[in-house]
């Protein structure tokens, strides 16, 4: 599963892990998507899950050389320095972009997650009964999830750390975002607000549900992709499909959630039509500009999986 990199191979492996962290940045874009189409999920989710207690064990009995060997260390940390890289500096220009040209944003992602859907099934041989089926439980459980109503509810240290197992979970999912499942939970404005206070208890607490999270589902995808993998990409392609619901480039926004910054940031939203947006939003749709920037992010995938093709051999 490991693979033997060179200076250049961890340098495109932190841009794929800035990528990741702008993506994870927008509710209702995964990370997972983008590890995905770069050709690197699959390592990914095999690494993660050999940080357990076998790595404990190798410590001890072999030295940390070996332990950072069996967890694939290097990895693992170059990928997340490029996403924390990308949280503080890329990811801010992402979510002014989702601020001030949110249609056009929108219509990028639509456009690079109906290619990815294509990427991911394409390596689906047979289509089966039971892989049709896997895929329509991806599709309806990913738009079921994108038309929940968000819940309010006041944060709790159990409510907290399972905020941080779920979001964690989704945020490794291709198809389901990590903020989009706090947005959910009604507890994105608590954790944004956290960050800015330094409420260390609550990030704590959080910080411990995603460690549990990660480590625990990641062994569960890494058993399905193992055992069952053209019925868990058929899964996976079903997610990304069902999300499309939640990228639809025009929305009318139907109630409002304040963020840790005091500013408003929409909560619950219905997909409407081009010229509908114009009309109740007194707002251009700019629907041509919106084709372009799908078919440029459809493009992107292309560029990304080329960019990712050295992973995979």
């Amino acid at each position: 599963m490991q693979a033997k990199r060179i200076w250049r191979d961890y340098f495109a492996l932190s841009v794929k892990g800035m990528v990741m962290g702008a993506a994870d940045a927008v509710p209702g874009v995964s990370g997972g998507t983008i590890a995905f189409i770069t050709g690197i999920y699959e390592e990914l989710i095999h690494s993660l899950k050999q940080c357990g207690p076998e790595a404990i064990k190798v410590l001890f009995r072999q030295g940390f050389g070996s332990m950072w060997q069996h967890i694939n260390g290097s990895f693992l940390v170059t990928l997340l320095l490029g996403m924390l890289f990308s949280v503080f500096t890329i990811s801010r220009v992402v979510l002014h972009w989702l601020d001030v040209y949110p249609v056009l944003l929108w219509s990028f992602f639509f456009g690079l997650i109906l290619a990815a859907i294509w990427s991911l099934v394409r390596h689906i041989k047979e289509w089966k009964v039971n892989t049709i089926a896997f895929f329509l439980l991806g599709t309806l459980s990913a738009y079921f999830i994108t038309v929940i109503t968000p819940s309010h509810i006041q944060p709790t240290g159990l409510s907290v750390f399972l905020s941080g197992m779920l979001a964690i979970c989704a945020m490794i999912l291709p198809g389901l975002s990590g903020a989009f499942i706090l947005l959910l939970l009604g507890m994105y404005t608590h954790i944004l607000t956290a960050m800015k206070d330094l409420e260390f208890t609550i990030l704590g607490l959080f910080a411990a549900g995603c460690v549990v999270g990660l480590l625990s589902f990641s062994r569960i995808l890494n058993w399905m992709f193992n055992s069952y993998r053209t019925l868990t990409l058929a899964l996976l392609g079903g997610f990304m499909l069902g999300s499309l619901n939640k990228v639809w480039p025009w929305k009318n926004t139907l109630e409002f959630t304040i963020n840790g910054h005091g500013k408003e940031i929409p909560l619950v939203q219905e997909n409407i039509l081009p010229t509908t947006f114009e009309t109740l939003s007194a707002q251009p749709a700019y629907f041509w500009y919106s084709i372009v920037l799908m078919i440029f992010g459809a493009g992107t995938v292309l560029l990304l999986e080329k960019f990712g093709s050295g992973a995979r051999e």
